[in-house]
């Protein structure tokens, strides 16, 4: 009989401790995908951006307007494929004032070229591009609200004045994560007729070739003499820093998942030295009949693996029905202007596993050492 069969035959010796001992591990291990979760599905769109995507922004702050002239600009400088902008709306559906979604003024003739991972049909297209109050929404926020194409909706916005009628003229959906399924787009002539501040756009996006970092330094060169100046970053390094608001709070998740993984480790270092207690005297009858200290010590190893590995795939196996498919649907559902993809990946998985593992064997390491230093003479004293 090998060691690890032997360690893992142990472990039925007392069924209802072990039992208890997976289940400890199991729910750190849940815990712990759903605080990493968190954290990769707020990276989501950071982590998946598009390489060549440049984002150009006021220098001062995020929330004030450039000309919308510097698109032009922009598209006349060396590197640059094409350019799109964008207006924050802040749109709000009167029915559910409290449901979150991002509203853009968009130029519908150069947006979906800027961004292709948006697929959308092209008579839906079409039909956009014609109708100067057209509006593509993401098929999740249509199907929450019950837009059907050909719909008028009514939004509203917690920056302009009034109600905005559109009309539905299809929907997109994302190939990639670096876009959520929750935004609403409409024609940015139409917003620039009634919005206050005239002939503005909130941020200016390019795609680009070459290196994406030197054709924003050139970007940002060019606009250095004028009244207003710009910050131009590629689009993953700009999702970060707006991620940064957050920090605080991703940096609380981290040390709270690092707490869960120490309270796995004590759980079964607890369990592992409860059995070392029990079996001296089989050590020491095993001492007896030529078992090696180093032999001990791969037994009590390898009963913690055992414990690791059970316990990390029961709870690998227990968090996709809970965190993926009950708390992560509802959060896409109800949050999703914050999580609008709420998956465990499969490096969280599998590094919650050998974590599992891991932490099993650092916890038994000290247990181990105990047991590999037991005198036979000390050890069988204590047989009956």
């Amino acid at each position: 009989m090998s060691l690890l069969r032997l360690a893992a035959t142990n472990l039925r010796r007392n069924l209802l401790r072990s039992l208890l001992t997976i289940a400890g591990v199991s729910v750190a291990v849940v815990t712990f995908l759903m605080l990493r979760t968190v954290i990769w599905a707020w990276n989501a769109a950071a982590d998946e951006a598009v390489p060549d995507r440049v984002v150009t922004r006021h220098k001062v702050t995020f929330i004030m307007t450039l000309p919308h002239r510097y698109l032009d600009d922009i598209r006349q400088t060396a590197g640059v494929r094409e350019a799109t902008a964008a207006n924050w709306f802040g749109g709000k559906e009167p029915n559910h004032p409290n449901e979150f979604f991002q509203a853009l003024a968009v130029d519908p003739e150069t947006w979906f070229t800027v961004y292709p991972e948006m697929v959308i049909p092209e008579e839906d297209l079409a039909d956009w591009k014609t109708d100067r109050q057209g509006m593509i929404t993401g098929d999740v926020i249509a199907g929450k609200f019950g837009w059907k194409k050909g719909d008028t909706v009514t939004l509203e916005s917690n920056i302009f004045e009034g109600e905005w009628q559109f009309h539905v003229s299809g929907f997109y959906t994302p190939t990639k994560r670096s876009v959520d399924r929750n935004t609403v787009m409409f024609h940015w002539a139409y917003f620039n007729e009634q919005s206050p501040g005239k002939e503005q756009v909130g941020w200016i996006i390019s795609r680009t070739q070459g290196d994406p970092n030197e054709v924003g330094r050139r970007i940002d060169r060019m606009f250095d003499e004028r009244d207003i100046q710009t910050v131009s970053q590629d689009e993953a390094t700009f999702q970060r820093s707006w991620l940064a608001g957050f920090s605080a709070i991703i940096y609380a998740i981290n040390i709270v998942s690092v707490v869960i993984l120490l309270i796995m480790m004590m759980i079964l270092g607890n369990t592992v030295a409860m059995g070392v207690r029990e079996r001296i005297p089989e050590y020491g009858v095993l001492r007896a009949i030529g078992f090696l200290p180093r032999h001990l010590v791969a037994l009590v190893v390898g009963e913690a693996v055992v414990l690791g590995l059970l316990g990390g795939l029961l709870g690998l196996g227990l968090a996709y029905p809970i965190v993926q498919e009950g708390i992560g649907r509802w959060l896409e559902e109800n949050v999703q202007g914050f999580f609008p993809y709420f998956d465990i990946s499969p490096g969280n998985a599998v590094l919650a596993v050998l974590l599992a593992i891991g932490l099993a064997v650092l916890a038994s390491a000290l247990p181990a050492l105990q047991a590999s230093r037991l005198g036979v003479v000390d050890a069988l004293r204590r047989v009956g």
